[in-house]
């Protein structure tokens, strides 16, 4: 199938940032020009009474349940602190 007129493969060749010779031009022109037929197919299926979805299987929360429980001491979370003060990690001062 020959490419179609209404794109400009070399601006997109400038968008993709690629350098093409004239042979991958016509080449790529053709082959996007079948990319682009096939999906101007796609508008001819008939859709009515179909739910759009984002995906094709139901998605369920597969996260276990959020149960409060103990953390970290403050002596263990403290132990490798360079520096401490007031049960915190003192870190050098970096903004002005």
């Amino acid at each position: 199938m020959s490419a179609p007129q209404d794109f400009n493969i070399d601006y997109l060749a400038q968008l993709a940032r690629l350098a093409l010779t004239a042979e991958e031009k016509a080449k790529f022109a053709a082959q996007l020009g079948d990319v682009l037929h096939h999906i101007e197919r796609l508008a001819e299926v008939d859709v009515t009474g179909i739910e759009p979805t984002a995906h094709a299987f139901p998605i369920e929360n597969v996260w276990q349940a959020d149960v409060a429980r103990p953390g970290l001491a403050v002596a263990d979370a403290l132990r490798n602190a360079p520096t401490q003060r007031e049960n915190m990690i003192s870190v050098p001062k970096v903004v002005e």
